[in-house]
Order: structure tokens, then sequence, then C-alpha cells
């Protein structure tokens, strides 16, 4: 199992939209993340908007990217919660992932 880290910008005025949002993600969306391998997937958000997301997958990044890339609730979901990220060419949230290489872990 390979561990993902990555990194996006929400912006400030819609922090707190944005965390509501994923108090109540859509169940078809979480069974797309699951059936695509997106396991123990996280997100951790700073007051200044850094967001840090992590998950574990049995690919590497760009393939569970691809494989998410390829579900129709993919397309809505990185629709619906574009307004939330900076972009400055209006790209959806899963094209800006910034991947972060893991230099430590503690098993």
């Amino acid at each position: 199992m390979r561990r993902i880290g990555f990194v996006l910008k929400v912006k400030a005025d819609k922090l707190e939209e944005y965390k509501q949002h994923h108090q109540d993600v859509w169940p078809e969306m979480l069974e797309a993340l699951r059936t695509t391998g997106w396991h123990n997937y996280s997100l951790f958000l700073n007051e200044d908007g850094l967001l840090f997301g992590y998950f574990e997958t049995p690919v590497d990044f760009a393939t569970a990217q691809a494989a998410m890339a390829q579900t129709e609730v993919n397309d809505r979901w990185q629709t619906f919660m574009a307004p939330y990220f900076e972009s400055p060419d209006n790209a959806h949230a899963d094209e800006m992932m910034i991947e972060l290489e893991e230099v430590f872990h503690l098993d």
C-alpha cells in the first residue's frame, strides 16, 4: 500500500462552507473513492486555507487520480467544489493536487 500526501489551497472566505460540505459527502462519492482504491483518506485544513490530504492506495498517485477521473460522480463533485479552491485557471481541485514526497514514516 502506498501512502500519498498532497496539498491544495481553499479560499479564505470559503473555509467554513468547505468544512460543512465534508460533513456530508455524497454517498456515491464515498463509494467511488473506495472502489477506485482510495483508502484511509483524510483531509486536514489550516486556518489560512492550506489543505493537506492523505490517502493510501495499492497504485501510484497518477493511477489513483485517473481511476477517480473516470467516474461520473467525480466530475460532479469537482464541479460542485471548484468555487472553494484558489485556482488561477479555474481548474478542478483534482487537477491541482500537488503530491508531496514522503521523507519519513514510523512503522
